[in-house]
């Protein structure tokens, strides 16, 4: 690439005419003693050293200066500076400057990324570590009490085997939610889309945790009377699993006697949004930047017991991502949460 300069003519023009005037005035003395003054002539040798000044200073003190700044230049791209090692070299202080500025502000944001994400690699990777180390003490502990002798009696054996079976199973949950997260993020999980009704799919939703809701008499509605169809297009399987996790939230942290609603709206001409809303505990503030990230949990011992791997609203952002669209999360605590998504809408 060849290499262009921005020049800046101020200080050789103004430091040519100081040495000019200097000369002139010199060489006008001189004269004016030992020989005929001529000012034409006087004039012409000023043009002479003017000119001759101005090309010694421009290009000679440029190419001094360039060689330093090129310098810099090769420092800067040294450290992987795309933009300045794209750019062309300039010997103009003002905009060398404000390039330096810029790449040291971009590396400042740079590092502070990577501490962050040094910072979530190193709690995601002891999250890891614990959801999967708790369940499987726990199965170890239940099989050596019952290898010490306790698979004798029948009743206390079969209580453990059980125990033993839902930490593995709790077990299971974490690996697949882990190894789900994983494909989404690079792209291997394929999206089955299709059209579907999601009013009918919501309502089936509701059918598989009709149980559940029961047991802490929460009622599951929509919010209006869906007389109509509403049909979107997208994974229905991938979709259910969204409206399931969201669900189970609600379910986990509703109130006795709670509600958790269901609301489907006209966003745009082709978009719906989908609403899941409770009456539930809510999540303070300071925790909703963080609400989607691997086991990230507002209340860690509350949500152990009510088990699940710890990874179902990263699941619901990755799989509503994979479809290009859109999740969000309004709540307020001791009120309520509300998440909702969009989706895109057949004709």
């Amino acid at each position: 690439m060849r290499t262009k300069f921005k020049k800046s003519y101020r200080f050789a023009v103004n430091t040519s005419l100081y040495i000019t005037l200097f000369i002139t005035l010199l060489v006008s003395v001189f004269l004016y003693y030992f020989h005929e003054i001529k000012w034409f002539n006087i004039l012409i040798l000023a043009s002479i050293v003017y000119a001759f000044c101005f090309v010694v200073i421009q290009f000679r003190i440029e190419k001094f200066i360039y060689k330093r700044v090129k310098r810099i230049y090769d420092d800067l791209t040294l450290l992987e500076s795309a933009n300045l090692s794209k750019g062309a070299i300039t010997t103009d202080m003002k905009t060398l400057t404000q390039e330096i500025d810029k790449f040291a502000k971009d590396k400042k944001i740079e590092i502070e990324t990577l501490r962050v994400r040094e910072k979530y690699r190193k709690e995601f990777l002891g999250n890891v570590s614990h959801e999967l180390k708790t369940p499987l003490f726990t199965v170890q502990g239940y099989i050596l009490t019952l290898l010490d002798g306790a698979m004798d009696d029948k009743k206390i054996s079969r209580k453990y085997l059980e125990r033993a079976s839902k930490g593995i199973e709790r077990l299971g949950y974490i690996i697949k939610d882990l190894d789900m997260i994983t494909k989404l993020e690079v792209g291997d999980l394929s999206l089955n889309l299709e059209e579907f009704d999601i009013v009918e799919l919501v309502e089936n939703v509701f059918e598989m945790f009709e149980m559940k809701a029961a047991k802490k008499k929460i009622t599951l509605t929509f919010d209006m009377d869906y007389t109509e169809p509403i049909i979107v297009n997208a994974d229905k399987e991938r979709i259910q699993q969204v409206l399931a996790n969201l669900i189970v939230n609600s379910l986990k942290y509703g109130r006795q006697k709670g509600t958790t609603e269901i609301s489907i709206e006209n966003l745009i001409k082709n978009k719906v949004i989908v609403r899941v809303t409770d009456n539930g505990e809510g999540i303070e503030s300071e925790h909703l930047p963080r609400l989607f990230e691997r086991f990230f949990r507002v209340d860690k011992s509350g949500s152990r017991k009510e088990g699940g791997s710890g990874l179902g609203l990263s699941i619901v952002k990755h799989i509503i991502e994979a479809h290009n669209e859109k999740i969000y999360v309004e709540s307020e605590y001791g009120v309520g949460s509300e998440f909702s998504f969009t989706l895109e809408k057949t004709e």
